[in-house]
C-alpha cells in the first residue's frame, strides 16, 4: 500500500488564507498494486499529474499551507466523491443512476487510466475499495478540510486552489479563430465555488506572469471544487488546469527544458495568489 494518504507543508507563520492543493500527483506505486495490474507502471503514470507538486511546493515561503497526495491517482482519486463507485469494477456495487465519471471508469476507485485503458484484469472485492477510501480518501479530506477551517479562522474566509495538469491535446478544441492557446483554465464551475474577485485575482496572476488563461472550459471544476467551494460562507475553491507540456515531455513523463523556468513563473503565481485576503481585519486566534 502506499506509505502516506497525504503531506502537509505548512510555513512557519500563516499569513495567507490560501491553501494550495495537489491531490493527483501521488506517485508512491506499491508493488502490491502493479501486480494486480495490466498495465506497466510507466502506463499507469499517464494519468498522474506528474511534478505538480513540485511546481507549487513554494507555497509556505508566502505564508500559505499545501497539501499534496501520497498514493496515485490510479489507486484512489480524490477528486471523485467517496461514493462514485464504478460496479464494472467493484464487486457487489450497485448501479446508481447515471453518472458519466463512474461509466467512464473514472469513479473513486479508477478502472482505467489516460485514454481509457484499463487497470485491471477484472473485478477489485468492495472490502479492497472501502479500504482505500478509509485509508487514504478520508484522511486527505479531513486534513484538507481542518486547513481551511483554520485559515478561515484565522483570516475570516479561506481559498483553496486545487492545483493539477492538462494533456495538450485537452485544449485543441478551445484554441480557435486566431485566439492564443490557453496554458492554464481556471474552473470556479461557473461562479458557484468562489467569488468573482477571488478568481480575478487568481487570473490576474497568472496572466501577469506570461500565462496565457481561460475560464471553464473544458475543465470548470470536479468534486473538489463543487465539495468544498463555499463562497457565501468565505470558503472559495478555484481548479486550476496547466498545459503540462510547457514544463514535461508527456510521453516520457520526464520535466522538460522548460521546467524550471515554468516553476519560477509559478512561484510569483503563488506568492501574488497567496496574498489574497492580506489587508482583511483578522479573527482573533483560538
Amino acid at each position: 500500500m502506499p506509505k502516506t494518504a497525504f503531506e502537509v507543508l505548512n510555513p512557519d507563520r500563516n499569513r495567507s488564507c490560501v491553501v494550495f492543493a495537489s491531490p493527483h500527483s501521488g506517485r508512491d506505486y506499491p508493488w502490491s498494486f502493479l501486480r494486480t495490474s495490466v498495465l506497466d507502471k510507466h502506463v499507469i503514470r499517464s494519468s498522474e499529474d506528474a511534478f505538480v507538486d513540485q511546481l507549487f511546493d513554494c507555497a509556505p515561503e508566502y505564508g500559505a499551507a499545501f497539501i499534496k497526495a501520497g498514493a496515485p491517482r490510479a489507486y484512489v482519486d480524490l477528486n471523485r466523491s467517496s461514493d462514485e463507485l464504478d460496479p464494472a469494477l467493484i464487486q457487489g456495487v450497485r448501479r446508481q443512476g447515471h453518472n458519466p465519471r463512474v461509466a467512464s471508469g473514472l469513479g473513486v476507485i479508477p478502472r482505467v487510466v489516460a485514454n481509457g485503458r484499463a487497470i485491471y484484469r477484472g473485478k477489485m472485492t468492495y472490502e479492497d475499495a472501502m479500504g482505500r477510501i478509509t485509508r487514504y480518501w478520508q484522511p486527505y479530506h479531513d486534513k484538507l478540510q481542518t486547513l481551511l477551517d483554520a485559515a478561515h479562522r484565522r483570516h475570516g474566509q479561506a481559498v483553496l486552489i486545487d492545483c493539477h495538469s492538462m494533456p495538450h491535446e485537452a485544449m485543441d478544441g478551445v484554441a480557435r479563430g486566431g485566439m492564443r492557446r490557453p496554458d492554464v483554465v481556471l474552473g470556479d464551475r461557473f461562479g458557484a465555488a468562489a467569488s468573482s474577485d477571488v478568481v480575478d485575482r487568481v487570473e490576474a496572476a497568472f496572466a501577469a506572469a506570461g500565462f496565457v488563461v481561460t475560464r471553464n472550459t473544458p475543465f470548470a471544476g470536479a468534486y473538489i471544487t463543487q465539495a468544498y467551494g463555499r463562497p457565501s460562507r468565505g470558503q472559495h475553491a478555484v481548479q486550476v488546469e496547466i498545459d503540462r507540456s510547457l514544463y514535461m515531455n508527456e510521453a516520457l513523463i520526464r520535466p522538460n527544458g522548460n521546467f524550471e523556468a515554468v516553476q519560477t513563473a509559478l512561484r510569483t503565481v503563488v506568492a501574488e495568489v497567496a496574498r489574497i485576503g492580506q489587508g482583511r481585519v483578522p479573527l482573533a486566534a483560538e
